[in-house]
């Protein structure tokens, strides 16, 4: 979290991120190209540059679709979900690259503009091997300069979370269209295995990563019955100290929390970008997002000062050894007087 806006907030980790980030970037276009020119010695430098950028982003684009479902299973991937952002935009300058090198090469030295010619060249819709596949590439890369440009904390605040979110929701749209671009393209015109096996297997693997996600997520979901007014979670020995359950109440997903004796309920969702506060933790007193740091005090739902943002909050009783949460959230930042158990940390 930071009070101001600034281009990158800077910190050891988002340096280390980075730099593995280019150097593995560099080592993939530096062996694709040199293992290229001796392989294939009369293929010009523009297409390898093409084919290299172009298959850098495909490969990236994958890594930034599995980050998600991967957290959600393992929370060892954690690390690389806190700056997915970095990686998309990453992702978007090495399509970009390898789309400009694309018109300069198929494009630029007619007497049409480049553009027009990209868009116009070839109207052959009704044709699977000779399909306007570039067409494709380039809505593509359309959604993915959106993306990156609105990366920023700057547009999240100003768009809203939910405008926001549902923008970047349309990486699948674009994800289609790059698998369609890839398939009428280049699968066209060199249908080795080698080239539409890793292509197949990247998205049996996104697919399934999101299906079992998916179906894990399901069990969240589980409406759990009421008693006046009231929901039963668990004992509270069945969570992990400074750490919290989820549990949905009245169709909503409640953050249950225990800090030794205290427990405490809020809602599930981070007002940053609606991350997972459940599967945070407590860290200096403050519920701890996950996804990006973002914190709240459990007491009352607000972030500390300076900061503004607000979540709802629950009551919470202990009867009987479990912890019994209200069905009825409280207004955003409303305070509550924690539940205290009786028993060990």
């Amino acid at each position: 979290m930071s009070v101001g806006y600034g281009a990158v907030g800077w910190n050891r980790q988002k340096k280390r991120y980075d730099f593995f980030l280019v150097l593995g970037i560099a080592l993939y276009l530096g062996a694709f190209m040199g293992a290229g020119a001796w392989l294939f010695p009369d293929v010009t430098a523009e297409t390898l540059m093409i084919r290299a950028f172009g298959s850098a982003a495909l490969i990236l684009l994958h890594l930034i679709l599995l980050v998600g479902p991967a957290a959600r299973l393992d929370a060892r991937f954690l690390p690389l979900l806190y700056n997915r952002r970095h990686m998309g935009v990453t992702m978007f300058l090495l399509a970009l690259i390898h789309g400009s090198f694309s018109v300069l090469q198929f494009h630029a030295f007619g007497d049409m503009d480049p553009l027009l010619s990209l868009l116009t060249a070839n109207t052959q819709w009704d044709s699977v091997s000779g399909f306007p596949f570039q067409q494709l590439g380039f809505v593509a890369l359309i959604i993915f300069f959106l993306m990156a440009a609105t990366s920023h904390d700057f547009w999240l605040v100003n768009l809203t979370a939910p405008v926001w979110k549902a923008l970047h929701l349309g990486v699948y749209v674009a994800y289609g269209l790059v698998l369609a671009h890839v398939a009428l393209g280049v699968l066209q015109a060199e249908q080795s295995p080698r080239l539409w096996l890793p292509l197949a297997f990247g998205f049996v693997l996104v697919a399934s990563l999101h299906v079992i996600a998916g179906w894990r997520e399901r069990a969240c979901d589980r409406e759990q019955p009421e008693e006046m007014g009231w929901v039963k979670v668990c004992s509270p020995q069945d969570i992990p100290n400074q750490r919290g359950v989820v549990v949905t109440v009245s169709g909503e997903r409640v953050a249950v929390f225990r800090d030794d004796q205290r427990i405490m309920a809020v809602s599930n969702v981070c007002q940053h970008q609606n991350g997972p506060l459940g599967e945070g933790r407590i860290i200096d007193g403050m519920i701890t997002c996950p996804w990006h740091g973002y914190q709240y005090l459990p007491e009352n739902g607000c972030s500390p000062p300076p900061f503004t943002e607000k979540i709802p909050t629950f009551q919470v009783q202990i009867r009987e050894g479990s912890i019994w949460v209200k069905s009825l959230p409280l207004p955003a930042g409303t305070a509550v007087e924690p539940a205290v158990w009786g028993g060990e940390s």
